[in-house]
């Protein structure tokens, strides 16, 4: 096996399972909120109801609806009598959030990595959910003290 400079070798290094951060919600909660959000704002008058979510993820309409009722239970969003979505200010902060890490890692990953963009989207939504705190503040830090962001 090949020696990478400054890495863990075998013998120090930790694999373990992902875990959901605690007191968060699951990954797919964290992907509805920020697909609403992104739908929110590319619309001029910022209605998304189920079906835009389910057409955006290319996921069945019951699939999302499950998720969302889920969101509803945790009081993260409301639906309104006409199917609209809208953001409890704590959804709409984790919304943010989860966007943000998105924004800041495919930044990241373009910049620092050279991947390319399709690629560096991709890597970053499926990353933006396991990414510790910690370590996202120092990819930010990087970010700004290079004047990426």
């Amino acid at each position: 096996m090949e020696k990478i400079k400054s890495a863990p070798s075998a013998l120090d290094a930790v694999p373990e399972a992902v875990q959901k951060k605690t007191g968060e919600i699951a990954e797919s909660g964290e992907t509805y909120l920020e697909t609403i959000l992104v739908i929110k704002e590319r619309r001029s008058n910022g209605l998304v109801r189920a079906v835009d979510v389910a057409n955006e993820l290319k996921l069945s309409k019951p699939s999302v609806s499950r998720g969302l009722g889920l969101l509803k239970e945790k009081e993260l969003i409301r639906i309104g009598l006409a199917g609209d979505i809208e953001f409890t200010p704590e959804g709409r902060k984790l919304a943010e959030s989860v966007f943000k890490r998105h924004q800041y890692l495919t930044v990241f990953f373009k910049s620092v990595a050279n991947v390319p963009s399709d690629v560096a989207e991709s890597d970053a939504c499926r990353i933006e959910h396991v990414i510790s705190d910690k370590t996202m503040k120092g990819i930010i830090k990087y970010l700004k003290d290079h004047e990426l962001v």
